[in-house]
């Protein structure tokens, strides 16, 4: 316990810690003098083999996998509140504001359909106005659970401290940066420092604790895990007034009528699940939905999500946001076609406009790494910047998926090539990914504009469908946008370059589906396969009619 006492506070510690570190070594090494056993003590805990500055998904990932493999990690992590003062522990952007309580909301909201829907099964309920949701206890809910995960991530952390096998065998060799084989002895640690950290020079890494006080770390290497947050535009109120997905999560109060300005994957979400637990929810969309994904498919989703009450404002950016007497915000937008000024008052604004790296705050020019002028984000090649003992992971690439698996795989893998002689290297093609959206969309592989414009038009065949959940029957809910496609090489072997689906439990569906691709997924093989009757996956193995033929898409028979 004193090794590790000292070890995480080496920089500004007490001098109670430092008489009972020294007391030690003098008796083990009593040919050193107090002041010079201290000095070298602290030297040599300042010093690691990797230090990684953020606590999210793909560093934790990474240092932990290091430590296994015999390495001296040292994790820095500090979160910087919000502009609504929103801040949070250990794990992340997906464990905090992200992934988790964003499922967990989308869920809830699903519940909420389920309950109604429960009466065509039988179920006998209260009246459908008695029906009412509380956003309280939702909220305490989610955040109850997050603060678990954040301890149960702290105690894994500290669990590192100890002596224990690495989980790959001869983990515990490995080469420094002059090729000299170093022995752990099976010797894992992680030193947890919650401090802000920055580059001092490209091998040392300064730590501003919250006392205010500095600590520097000595690495051999460098990962960047920081991730990013999310960008507010410049115009007037916009800091000063609205929220982002950093606070939607943990927001004290109910959202009410609410406006989410943009349409990507996090604002479709936001506005899904506010619909879904009953708030007046309204999109405004610069340019087009889900930019990157299949645009029928976004058409499909945006689509759904009017039917069931949430408002679409195409072709505008706000350009003001004020705060009435009453504590409503008056939000003015423009329309980009003829310019023309618009208003309307909401009880709650969230800005889903994209994300920045957070490099410029780790002073990374500093250290001589290159990043991207506009996003902050850094190039690598395989996870390495142009500084070759510094490497990045997750959120913090350049035209690499924003996803935690492919974080988590990302900074696994670089652990393995850098202290275990490892040569696998991230694979970022067909990353399988979610939309979770009131009805959900599940993809893996080219979007349909895509493979057009790399493959050509002519060299693609295009099967899809429409069909028809069996539990969308009772109920009679409208399955008119549940919808199948499959892209795939008009030549033999039909090579399926990628899947889309749309409809319940979507990434369940698509996740099996994404393994079958990497190992070389074709058309044949794709219709030869046996579904599970009944159930939505199996939908894949049933399309048969392709785009050019014509011929209509929409479902039969559910047995034949």
């Amino acid at each position: 316990m004193t090794n590790m006492s000292i070890v995480r506070f080496a920089c500004g510690s007490s001098p109670r810690l430092c008489r009972s570190r020294t007391s030690f070594m003098v008796k083990s090494t009593c040919q050193y003098s107090a002041t010079a056993v201290e000095e070298k003590a602290n030297e040599q805990s300042s010093k690691y083999d990797l230090v990684v500055i953020g606590g999210g998904s793909g560093g934790l990932a990474c240092a932990k996998e290091a430590a296994h493999l015999g390495a001296k990690v040292a994790v820095l992590d500090y979160v910087t509140p919000s502009p609504r003062g929103s801040k949070w522990g250990l794990g992340g952007t997906c464990v905090n504001v992200g992934c988790i309580p964003k499922k967990l909301m989308h869920h809830a909201a699903l519940l909420g359909e389920a309950v109604h829907d429960a009466r065509a099964y039988g179920w006998v309920l209260p009246e459908k106005a008695k029906v009412m949701h509380n956003w309280e206890v939702l909220r305490n809910a989610v955040q109850d659970h997050i603060k678990s995960v954040n301890w149960v991530t702290r105690v894994e952390l500290r669990n590192n401290k100890e002596n224990v096998e690495p989980s790959v065998p001869n983990a515990s060799a490995f080469h420094d940066s002059e090729n000299h084989l170093i022995r752990r002895k099976n010797k894992r640690t992680i030193d947890y420092i919650n401090g802000r950290g920055y580059f001092h020079s490209s091998h040392v890494v300064n730590a501003v604790l919250n006392n205010g006080k500095e600590r520097s770390l000595n690495a051999e290497k460098v990962l960047i895990a920081v991730g990013g947050r999310p960008r507010y535009p410049d115009i007037p109120g916009a800091l000063e007034h609205c929220i982002t997905s950093d606070d939607i999560f943990s927001l004290a109060r109910p959202p009410g009528r609410t406006l989410i300005v943009g349409a990507g994957y996090i604002g479709l979400e936001c506005a899904g699940f506010l619909n879904g637990l009953g708030y007046d929810a309204t999109v405004m969309v610069r340019s087009v939905p889900l930019r990157g994904f299949d645009q029928q498919i976004a058409q499909l989703l945006c689509g759904e999500m009017e039917e069931r009450g949430v408002k679409f404002l195409h072709k505008c950016i706000p350009t003001r946001v004020e705060k009435l007497e009453n504590g409503q915000l008056k939000v003015t937008w423009s329309n980009v076609k003829d310019s023309s000024l618009q208003s309307d008052v909401f009880d709650t604004v969230l800005f889903a406009v994209g994300r920045r790296a957070l490099t410029k705050e780790l002073a990374v020019t500093t250290a001589g790494v290159h990043t991207e002028k506009e996003s902050g984000k850094i190039r690598t090649d395989n996870e390495q910047t142009n500084i070759p003992h510094i490497f990045a992971v997750g959120d913090v690439l350049h035209e690499k998926p924003e996803l935690t698996p492919v974080a988590i795989q990302a900074g696994k893998l670089l652990a393995h090539r850098l202290f275990n002689g490892g040569s696998e290297v991230m694979d970022y093609h067909n990353v399988a990914t979610t939309v979770f959206t009131p009805l959900e969309y599940g993809t893996v592989g080219f979007s349909e504009e895509r493979a057009v414009e790399l493959f050509g038009e002519d060299k693609l065949e295009v099967y899809h469908a429409f069909y028809k959940p069996t539990e969308f029957s009772v109920p009679q809910r409208n399955a008119s946008r549940c919808y199948i496609k499959v892209i795939c090489e008009r030549e033999k072997p039909h090579k399926v370059l990628g899947m889309h689906f749309v409809g319940p439990q979507a990434g369940e569906v698509i996740q099996g589906f994404a393994a079958a691709m990497k190992c070389g997924l074709t058309m044949d093989l794709l219709k030869t396969t046996v579904g599970i009757h009944p159930t939505t996956a199996e939908e894949f193995t049933r399309v048969f009619v392709t785009k050019r033929s014509g011929l209509d898409p929409t479902p039969q028979s559910c047995c034949s």
